[in-house]
């Protein structure tokens, strides 16, 4: 397993019972001891689409994902579109996190961006100084490198199962455990 850092992929154990995390996949965006950590939930999709989120764009159903449960008034996202924004952060090989919000608007109005190559994120995960470190101590998270097949060419119900299978070994069949052991 990776160690955590930007780009590395938090894949939730199992058994993890938060409701906010419960078989989530978190992309890591910054992870320093000083700081501390956050990054965006990949595979909870939230339950209205860009344009009835941003008026300014009418009929632009791109979808939208719940990144976490802190500051859920808040809109983030990340994209492979480094061309277009001198203040995006590189996050892994050919994922990017942010820039200008009004580019942004006006590359999506006039068709520049494609939607399986940009995710948006109302709210975000985050984690204080040395408590992920913690969790993942803990078993809570298992990690692997983010990569862009991953991130923008899985379908959010398969980006769990795929994160398990990219792991190996004995993690693949995991992806098969049921929520509750006792069901079992």
């Amino acid at each position: 397993m990776e160690a955590p850092q930007t780009g590395t992929l938090l894949i939730a154990e199992p058994f993890l019972k938060d409701p906010n995390f419960m078989r989530t996949v978190v992309l890591m965006c910054r992870h320093t001891p000083e700081e501390g950590s956050f990054g965006f939930v990949l595979n909870k999709v939230y339950e209205k689409t860009l344009d009835e989120l941003v008026p300014e764009l009418e009929d632009i159903e791109f979808p939208v994902y719940t990144g976490g449960p802190v500051q859920m008034d808040t809109l983030h996202y990340i994209h492979q579109y480094p061309q277009f924004f001198d203040d995006c952060q590189k996050i892994g090989d050919n994922i990017f996190w942010g820039g200008d919000f009004e580019t942004l608007k006006h590359l999506i109005k006039s068709k520049q961006i494609e939607s399986s190559k940009i995710k948006f994120f109302l709210g975000y995960s985050g984690w204080t100084t040395n408590q992920l470190d913690n969790e993942i101590t803990e078993k809570s998270w298992l990690t692997v490198k983010g990569t862009s097949r991953i991130i923008f060419d899985t379908s959010p119900p398969d980006i769990w199962k795929a994160c398990l299978h990219e792991l190996g070994g004995n993690y693949p069949m995991m992806a098969h455990f049921p929520t509750d052991p006792q069901l079992n």
